[in-house]
């Protein structure tokens, strides 16, 4: 089997394990990410943690800039700080996430990205609890809930091949 033949079979076996998974994101994520040719699932999950966390990171420094912008109303820096607390408290989740998975911990591993993953929609429900206001993290709000969608399917693919 080719290198990007697993990367493509693990991707159409998670799409078809969570109809909110897209397929091309998670082959094109991973195809870009050059560590990930000739890895094995296991090394995908771990390829796919450290893209999260650097995704999680990404966006607090977004966050970050957007909030010295004064482009935004109070409401608004009100909800970019929750977002920015928010995104990095996953970042730590997400690096407990990977500890738990090297230990072989799925179950726990699983536990912790689906709470990194709630930073996402937590995020966006702050802005939209006002009519009219604008999201503007939408774009990497879902790429990180994409990117934390597929690391759960592969753990729960190698989860399911190691009982």
């Amino acid at each position: 089997m080719g290198s990007n033949d697993l990367i493509r079979l693990s991707c159409k076996k998670a799409a078809a394990s969570d109809p909110n998974l897209r397929y091309k994101f998670c082959v094109s994520s991973l195809e870009a990410f050059p560590q990930s040719h000739g890895a094995d699932l296991e090394q995908l999950v771990a390829i796919t943690l450290n893209l999260t966390i650097s995704n999680a990171t990404s966006i607090t420094s977004t966050i970050s800039k957007l909030l010295v912008e004064k482009q935004f109303d109070k409401y608004a820096k009100e909800c970019l700080e929750d977002c920015l607390e928010l995104y990095s408290d996953a970042d730590l989740t997400l690096q407990d996430a990977v500890d738990a998975f090297k230990s072989k911990d799925y179950g726990k591993a699983n536990i912790e990205i689906s709470s990194a993953m709630d930073a996402s929609s937590t995020c966006e429900d702050g802005f939209l609890e006002k009519k009219g206001e604008v999201y503007p993290l939408k774009r990497e709000n879902d790429h990180f809930c994409q990117l934390n969608i597929i690391s759960l399917a592969f753990i729960n693919t190698l989860a399911l091949d190691h009982k």
